[in-house]
């Protein structure tokens, strides 16, 4: 009994890891896209994940939700922050600071 219990552990680690990774890379895409749209540069290329907690669905099923930041800067000199919430796969919202319009 505790080998299938131990097997159990770490296959829902392992998705965890996976489903986590696969969100994170479609936040950091969805930032990416949303500095491209507003002529904005997305820096470091790369999201943290800043909490996560459980919903349910439209559907009424129980899913996984994440918040992620990011920075970006719009003249190179300040960063900003944006906030993407991500309900499972799915890209649920994104926020970007309101930031400074480089002189033309």
């Amino acid at each position: 009994m505790s080998e299938i219990l131990w097997l159990f552990s770490i296959g829902l680690g392992t998705w965890y890891w996976w489903d986590t990774m696969r969100a994170q890379e479609a936040a950091r895409e969805a930032g990416l896209r949303a500095c491209q749209q507003t002529n904005v540069q997305f820096l470091d290329d790369t999201v943290e994940r800043k909490r996560q907690w459980l919903r349910r669905n439209t559907q009424g099923r129980v899913q996984l939700c994440r918040l992620y930041f990011f920075e970006f800067t719009s003249d190179g000199s300040q960063r900003y922050q944006g906030r993407i919430v991500m309900f499972g796969q799915r890209l649920r919202e994104v926020e970007m600071d309101a930031y400074r319009m480089p002189p033309e």
